[in-house]
């Protein structure tokens, strides 16, 4: 019988580590086709977890007898993992919520106007979230213009998207339970399926296959952001958080080395930045953001659509808007899009208030491994 009690404690150590193995980045693990066998080890932990018990119980009093230490020492090894896997590397442990939602107006804004933001307006109202603060909270579920909207940024990505939380109908809440290929994943409360952040897509679960809405979002300095929109409100710091911020401080430029965040700072390889945009599900396009720096305006063409990519003088901000067709060219100088004797700022405003502002494309900053990975039709500028 004492062999049914290791027996056991073997089962659960192993269950523990692949419970959280296929889902956190850990070695090959992310790199791997394993999430529907990940949400089955997840979703059926507490009956494999009672079958694992009744081998301890049923095995324990005859281990105990031929070996107090060495039953002991299993005891102690199954506690250790049993806390390690489900607290400590935890994704929702990890990464919390925060406690006190603060939002501030231009006046009483206390972020540095150059720290980066992911902006979002609807309904006629504006906000703003420092990705420094975006970055340890992965989500923040707020309400825009009377709707919710579920902001969310992936670190090892690079990337943000602002979804309408709504599932089967109705606001949902959601908490981050892993990534998948490097990508945060989240699962909604009510029919627990497993939602991708790079895309909006549910990948495992009862909803595999439905995309939750998406909200346009723009990637800016706060600077830009509020000449964009004056009235927007910011995220402001919670305090409880104020060591977890610290630590991305510098994520915005680029500067850490992070085997998972950082950047590399060359052309095309995996940690390095492009633009995407995709115009429809088979049809994107990757832009160098290297070369976006030193060409400062790109005038092309993504499934058909004549676009322009443009980049402020901040090298921060960069905005893309559809063109009339290929035959449009704009000029930029002093961050002041031309043409003729029609200006635009940077971020599409019409300096005159009589001509129309640009029409906006979405465009992501994203590392190239992420953007390729999540759009495997991408073709390269």
């Amino acid at each position: 019988m004492k062999n049914l009690f290791y027996l056991g404690i073997a089962g659960f150590v192993l269950f523990e580590i692949a419970n959280v193995y296929f889902i956190m980045p850990m070695p090959g693990s992310q790199r791997m086709g394993s999430l529907d066998w990940a949400y089955m080890l997840y979703h059926g932990r507490w009956p494999i977890r009672v079958v694992f018990g009744i081998m301890l119980v049923v095995g324990f009093m005859s281990a105990f007898k031929a070996s107090r230490w060495k039953a002991g020492s299993a005891l102690a090894l199954l506690i250790g993992v049993g806390y390690l896997f489900n607290l400590e590397m935890a994704a929702e442990k990890m990464f919390l919520q925060p406690q006190n939602l603060r939002m501030a107006d231009a006046q009483n804004n206390a972020v540095k106007p150059e720290k980066l933001v992911l902006g979002v307006a609807q309904n006629g109202q504006a906000k703003a979230y420092p990705i420094q603060f975006m970055g340890y909270h992965h989500q923040v579920l707020d309400t825009l213009g009377g709707a919710p909207i579920m902001v969310t940024y992936c670190t090892v990505c690079r990337t943000g998207r602002v979804f309408s939380p709504t599932v089967n109908g109705k606001p949902e809440t959601f908490r981050l339970v892993g990534m998948d290929h490097f990508n945060a994943m989240f699962e909604d409360a009510g029919t627990q399926s497993w939602w991708r952040q790079a895309t909006g897509e549910a990948v495992a679960g009862p909803l595999k296959g439905s995309l939750l809405p998406e909200i346009p979002s723009t990637q800016t300095s706060l600077q830009a952001w509020l000449k964009l929109y004056p009235n927007s409100l910011v995220m402001q710091r919670d305090p409880s958080f104020s060591t977890e911020y610290d630590s991305m401080d510098t994520y915005d430029l680029g500067l850490g080395r992070g085997r998972l965040t950082g950047t590399d700072t060359l052309s095309w390889n995996d940690k390095s930045w492009v633009v995407g945009i995709a115009t429809d599900s088979r049809n994107a396009k990757a832009f160098d953001w290297n070369r976006l720096k030193k060409e400062r305006i790109i005038h092309d063409v993504v499934g058909g659509q004549a676009i322009l990519l443009t980049l402020a003088s901040d090298n921060q901000s960069f905005m893309a808007f559809k063109r009339r067709d290929s035959l449009t060219v704009f000029a930029l100088q002093n961050d002041t899009l031309q043409i003729g004797n029609k200006q635009w700022d940077v971020l599409g405003q019409a300096i005159d208030p009589r001509d129309e502002d640009l029409s906006p494309i979405q465009a992501y900053q994203e590392f190239w491994h992420s953007w390729r990975t999540f759009h495997p039709y991408t073709t390269r500028y």
